[in-house]
């Protein structure tokens, strides 16, 4: 077991370390995976946090074992004209699980609240809107039976005392600060990946699915074909690696 360190610990982890613990969690994300599937979850993990927190690498790390059929990142453009004139959660709703899926948001409706606003997307009354409509949109989801698991990206101590200081006397902002948020440090990016996705495995009450033992039946020779005469004389590519 890992020594427990001091909140911001931005040490470098080894990568031959890294990889070995990293391995250790895609193998729970696979009876994970078994478990959703099984069990007919329906499960929505929003990923937020600053500019080069890391989040796309996070991602990758959590869904490079397992199925795209099961994990479903989202990672939606910006509106289309049309989309424009919809109400504003309803390109996002349309997203959202079937029985046997986790749908992995790269950025999401908290857009509204966050980068549309500081940008002149949105209009301030349309920005206290969604602060306003968004618990009771998130209750509906969770009362409907999906997981919501939210995760904050943060990094840069200072940055982030500056940034908490503002969001505790800014009620606007206090959105950041509400319990279901979980912010992962990311100054040290191999380690927040891995921090967050120990943290994800706790937060799903999965249990390990049995399987039945596959054995490969042996391969009958009777009628056997050459598989390799129709290549030769073919155009095959040089093999340098």
């Amino acid at each position: 077991m890992a020594p427990n360190r001091a909140a911001g610990d931005t040490a470098k982890m080894k990568r031959k370390t890294y990889e070995r613990e990293l391995r250790k969690l895609q193998v729970e994300l696979c009876h994970l995976q078994d478990w959703v599937k099984a069990a007919g979850a329906r499960i929505i993990v929003v990923f937020e946090g600053r500019d080069a927190a890391g989040k796309g690498g996070t991602i990758k790390a959590i869904t490079e074992r397992v199925s795209p059929r099961v994990f479903r990142v989202v990672a939606l453009p910006a509106p289309s004209d049309r989309e424009k004139t919809q109400m504003f959660m309803q390109r996002y709703v349309r997203q959202f699980p079937a029985a046997g899926e986790i749908v992995i948001f790269d950025r999401s409706w908290y857009n509204r609240a966050g980068v549309e606003y500081v940008m002149g997307f949105c209009t301030e009354q349309d920005h206290r809107r969604f602060l306003e409509l968004c618990p009771q949109i998130e209750k509906y989801i969770t009362d409907a039976g999906i997981l919501l698991i939210k995760i904050w990206l943060e990094v840069g101590k200072d940055e982030q005392e500056r940034r908490f200081t503002a969001r505790i006397d800014d009620q606007i902002r206090q959105w950041k600060l509400s319990p279901p948020w979980h912010i992962v440090r990311s100054d040290e990016k191999r380690r927040g990946r891995l921090n967050c996705i120990s943290h994800l495995l706790r937060s799903i009450p999965y249990k390990r699915v049995p399987h039945t033992k596959v054995k490969l039946p042996k391969r009958s020779g009777k009628g056997r074909y050459d598989d390799q005469s129709t290549l030769k004389g073919r155009n095959f590519v040089r093999e340098t690696y």
